[in-house]
């Protein structure tokens, strides 16, 4: 693959696209869904925009990942670091395998506590009293966490290139011109 000095276009918008509809679903998540009883009236429709969006992120991971597979990309980065070197690429991938994780554990709660019908399919049912009692819950409460720290720590890592290094790396992830 050729030498170029930014993202493909298509990488780059959904980049920015998913980092807002993973930060929104997280929101929703963390701070409408959670602390709202199954019992209200609100709690479906809200549910099933966040289970709607959940597989949006899932066809827009898979079309990212195979986007990055088949277009060329920036020589790997450096912090000046070796040890920060060699965990940023792990780093990188596991934001597709906790995406794909929270993707799994909510399908799997999904399809265990009978959401289809009650969410998609309207079939007049009431949610479980609590999703607490499916170990797939309580796993996608921790990835989510777990995912909320990684996207913490890659936006610090991403302010520190640009204010500290002031190395460029930002302007990788935004529109312009490829050539090397």
């Amino acid at each position: 693959m050729k030498n170029v000095s930014r993202y493909h276009p298509a990488l780059v918008a959904l980049h920015w696209l998913l980092a807002l509809l993973i930060i929104g679903a997280l929101v929703v998540g963390f701070f409408v869904l959670a602390p709202m009883p199954n019992a209200s009236a609100h709690k479906i429709g809200i549910l099933g925009a966040h289970m709607a969006v959940g597989m949006l992120i899932l066809a827009l991971m898979v079309a990212r990942f195979i986007i990055r597979m088949l277009t060329s990309r920036p020589a790997q980065a450096t912090t000046g670091y070796p040890l920060l070197d060699r965990i940023a690429p792990i780093t990188h991938y596991g934001f597709y395998v906790l995406v794909l994780l929270m993707v799994a554990s909510g399908y799997t709660t999904g399809i265990l506590a009978g959401l289809n019908r009650i969410v998609f399919q309207g079939s007049g049912e009431p949610l479980p009293s609590s999703f607490a009692v499916y170990p797939s819950f309580r796993a996608h409460g921790f990835i989510a966490a777990l995912l909320a720290v990684f996207i913490a720590l890659h936006i610090v890592a991403a302010l520190f290139h640009q204010f500290v290094r002031r190395d460029g790396l930002f302007g990788r992830m935004l529109f312009g011109r490829r050539a090397a």
